[in-house]
Order: C-alpha cells, then sequence, then structure tokens
C-alpha cells in the first residue's frame, strides 16, 4: 500500500513539474511586427526560411502585400534590433535598419526594389 501511494504521489508531482514548464515556455514568447522592403513571393521564402535559423525565433510570417514580417521569438534569446538587424544581413530593409548592401546585390533581380516584377 506504502509502495503504491509513493508511485502515485511520485506521478502527481512530475505531471506538477511537467504543467509548469509546459505554461512557462507559452509566456516566454512575444510577438513584433518589422516593416520590410521585400516585393515577391520569392522574398517571403528568403525572410522566413533565413529567420528561422535565428536564435529565440519560433515563427516568421511576411505578408508581402503588406511588407510586414511577423516574429514570435523568445526575449531572453535574442531583441527586436537583433531580429531587425538578421532581416538586414539577409539584403532587405527592416524598419529603420538599412539592408546589407553585399546580400542585396546577391539577391535576385525580381527581390530588389528596382528589380523586374514577377507576372
Amino acid at each position: 500500500m506504502k509502495t503504491k501511494i509513493k508511485i502515485l504521489s511520485s506521478m502527481m508531482l512530475f505531471a506538477m513539474l511537467l504543467s509548469a514548464v509546459a505554461f512557462g515556455q507559452d509566456k516566454k514568447n512575444e510577438t513584433i511586427k518589422i516593416k520590410t522592403s521585400a516585393v515577391c513571393d520569392m522574398c517571403k521564402d528568403r525572410i522566413e526560411q533565413g529567420m528561422a535559423f535565428e536564435k529565440g525565433v519560433k515563427n516568421v510570417v511576411l505578408d508581402v502585400d503588406t511588407k510586414i514580417a511577423t516574429i514570435t521569438y523568445n526575449p531572453s534569446k535574442t531583441t527586436p534590433d537583433d531580429l531587425r538587424k538578421a532581416i538586414a544581413r539577409l539584403g532587405y530593409d527592416a524598419d529603420n535598419v538599412a539592408r546589407d548592401k553585399a546580400a542585396y546585390a546577391k539577391l535576385p533581380a525580381c527581390c530588389k526594389a528596382d528589380g523586374a516584377k514577377h507576372k
């Protein structure tokens, strides 16, 4: 009987710790919207895929029509300024952070501000 009580108590304690960890992680994430210079779906793919590898980034969605990247991230691992700089390193403007010129030069013509547009 005592063994069953110990096992049950251990299982309850484990379940409480597990739920505390799971709920605590959800509260850590924040979301930011960053205005970019993206112009097409290739830009969308480049930004979403490139930002997926940034430390602390949980999710990235770029709306091509508004040029706004919505990024969910862990603020204990990155900052909004670091996220803007990461987008700039991909070759795109990010709010008030200018794009990296070398990265911009490597973008396909359709991804450049003055480039040919997709039909």
